[in-house]
């Protein structure tokens, strides 16, 4: 895989930015909840069950799947990074330097849930990797970059 300008992410960094990340997928998550039984209850007037509480059942828990892996692969095909990725100045990109395809992007959010729920093994990967990337990164021929700090305007 060839090298971008740009060294690769650390470990550290990338769960920075997952947690940063997970605060806003909180909020995500929640809009899609109250969004998602505000159809099915109001909307398509499913009745509650004696005692029983809203849920969203399975095509509510495949609805969040996709609403979170939406999230994440817009931002990537978009410009590379999520807003947690923005605030650590992580960058995903293709080996040529520009921004995943939608498929890379799709692939990434298929594997990278298992490289975190095995142990952490797909994450720790990226420490024993010549060129620092984790499992998801090689899979979907991604890497995850440092960029450079923003040179400070002279004067301020």
């Amino acid at each position: 895989m060839s090298k971008t300008a740009y060294p690769a992410a650390s470990l550290w960094r990338r769960l920075a930015a997952m947690a940063y990340d997970s605060l806003i997928l909180m909020a995500v998550s929640m809009g899609y909840g109250a969004l998602f039984l505000a159809i099915k209850y109001r909307f398509i007037a499913e009745p509650l069950a004696e005692g029983e509480r809203a849920s969203m059942g399975t095509p509510g828990f495949f609805g969040l799947i996709l609403t979170i892996m939406l999230f994440y692969s817009f931002f990537w095909h978009r410009g590379g990074q999520t807003v947690g990725m923005r605030a650590w100045r992580l960058q995903l990109l293709r080996p040529d330097g520009g921004y995943p395809h939608w498929g890379q992007c799709f692939l990434r959010c298929l594997i990278a849930p298992f490289s975190l729920v095995l142990g952490g093994i797909g994450y720790f990967w990226c420490l024993f990797d010549a060129e620092g990337q984790t499992l998801h990164d090689k899979a979907s021929k991604t890497l995850v970059v440092v960029l450079p700090k923003p040179e400070k305007k002279k004067g301020s």
